[in-house]
């Protein structure tokens, strides 16, 4: 049919041009030029020149427009053919698209029957953007005067290429901005900024690992016993280093259970499970550009461990249902109150992992190897806490109160302490507080007979951390189900595991092991 081509060039850059949406802008073009020349699809694709892909952004046809994510990837032989803007004409066509060696690729990916095709390169300031192409059903379907009108529609589909993608762009990166935003005002009320006390003292030898650690990009093991103050040493690590402008994001590995380790650290795209609503970013993917640190790692499932191995080697990440690696620039730091090399033996850590993170080890002593700090501590502590609940000044101590806790071992080391002056100073109420205030609260004697007459220890944290672990022992070290210790201790799992973090009890699937052993 005679087409004039002045109405037939409007008519399209209108269309291609009408919605920032290039799936709904395509449709529009297809229920135009289908009644103009054979039109089962239009495919509209870019070139990635870094990925050596070429990716379908945009189909339409008699359903409607649908945006694509497939990735196609390119011989180097093809690449150099897409890359090349003059040596190709703007222009061709093919009578049967498996003879064409660029889009027979994608018609094999889609299974399509015998095809015509007629494919327009689009470029953009002499370089090659991608491809809008028109398909029909069978051989030998097009004309020279197909080819001709098609040419006409090259610079408004680039045109409208390019103002659809840096569209796309800015929307990504404003979700992106306030996802930041909801996520880091999340952590900062966790409190990055907590005083190291003892870092002149005590933690001196600690500290100056940190110091010559800090500026590097290695990786960094904290060894410590529960409560010794391995996020804190994470945290001076990252300030200390030329990352500390970029996010530091923490992670528990033992507080996420299996089935959602994958998405909560790598992410995963939206449908990719029951309940994927949305494409979500993974842990991973946020700490780009800064550190992440991975507590309690020796808790870390064998299937995880393999994709963490796979992060420190290649430096890329995959979301969970998703085909594209994501590159990543992250420094990792991870915790352990276990031995990793007995976990390895053990067959619980995988050993090529312990070699990539174990490159600087940092021991951080237990409160009890550094008692020299234990005055400024309580000092540190009480104000903060009187600050805290409100008081207007900051309770004082009866005379040798420092001496005897100075003298207490501190088995909940630092978290202890912390814990036990905030206790003191709630149920004191600014009073002047002794040893037993802060380190335990004498028993009624009818309270005490229902304990066993060996146990010696009766503060109010050993109370409690011998009847959590009474109730692991029943449940086989298992924390929530029908038979956890949750249920048998009439809690909620979560609730517990956050009590067991504070009294310093440890949990997850090497501890409920070592209970099954028993």
């Amino acid at each position: 049919m005679m087409v004039d081509e002045n109405h037939f060039f409007r008519e399209i850059t209108l269309r291609i041009c009408g919605s920032l949406e290039i799936e709904k802008a395509l449709w529009h073009c297809f229920l135009y030029i289908r009644d103009i020349m054979p039109a089962d699809d239009l495919i509209l694709t870019v070139y990635d020149p870094g990925a050596g892909t070429l990716d379908i952004v945009a189909t339409a046809n008699e359903k409607g427009g649908i945006a694509g994510t497939d990735k196609i990837p390119m011989p180097p032989r093809l690449r150099r053919q897409l890359e090349d803007p003059v040596k190709f004409p703007r222009v061709r066509t093919s009578e049967d698209v498996y003879k064409d060696e660029i889009l027979g690729l994608v018609a094999e990916r889609y299974h399509w029957a015998a095809s015509s095709i007629i494919v327009g390169r689009l470029i953009i300031e002499n370089k090659f953007v991608g491809s809008l192409i028109v398909r029909a059903d069978g051989k030998e379907k097009y004309t020279e005067d197909d080819a001709r009108l098609w040419s006409l529609i090259n610079e408004p589909a680039a045109v409208a290429l390019a103002n659809s993608r840096r569209y796309l762009e800015l929307m990504k990166l404003k979700e992106l901005l306030a996802d930041d935003s909801r996520y880091f005002q999340n952590e900062l009320r966790r409190g990055f900024n907590e005083t190291i006390v003892g870092a002149e003292f005590g933690l001196k030898g600690v500290m100056e690992q940190v110091l010559k650690v800090a500026p590097q990009t290695s990786p960094v093991v904290l060894y410590g016993e529960t409560g010794t103050g391995k996020e804190l040493i994470a945290n001076a690590i990252h300030n200390f280093s030329p990352r500390n402008n970029g996010p530091l994001i923490k992670v528990n590995c033992g507080a996420i259970p299996d089935s959602l380790i994958d998405s909560e650290l790598f992410g995963h795209e939206k449908g990719a499970f029951t309940g994927a609503v949305s494409q979500q970013r993974g842990r991973f993917e946020r700490a780009h550009g800064g550190t992440i640190f991975l507590d309690e790692i020796s808790e870390l499932p064998l299937n995880a461990q393999v994709r963490l191995l796979r992060v420190l080697q290649e430096k890329e990440i995959e979301r969970v249902g998703g085909r594209q690696s994501i590159k990543i620039d992250i420094r990792i730091i991870s915790a352990t109150h276990q031995d990793l090399r007995k976990l390895v033996a053990k067959n619980l850590f995988r050993d090529d992992l312990y070699y990539r993170l174990c490159v600087f080890p940092i021991q951080i002593p237990p409160l009890r190897e550094r008692k020299m700090d234990i005055p400024a501590m309580i000092e540190y502590f009480m104000r903060r806490k009187a600050k805290e609940i409100g008081l207007h000044f900051m309770p004082g101590l009866i005379p040798g109160t420092i001496e005897k806790l100075a003298e207490y071992d501190w088995p909940g080391n630092v978290r202890e302490l912390s814990n036990a002056v905030e206790r003191a100073i709630i149920i004191h109420e600014g009073k002047p507080l002794g040893y037993e205030d802060i380190v335990g609260i004498q028993l009624h004697k009818d309270e005490q007979s229902i304990y066993r007459p060996e146990d010696k220890d009766l503060t109010l944290n050993n109370i409690e951390i011998h009847h959590i672990k009474r109730a692991l022992e029943m449940a086989g070290g298992k924390v929530e189900g029908v038979n956890g210790a949750a249920a048998i201790l009439g809690m909620k799992s979560g609730t517990l595991r956050s009590r067991m973090r504070k009294l310093g009890i440890p949990f997850g699937r090497t501890t409920k092991a070592e209970y099954e052993e028993k």
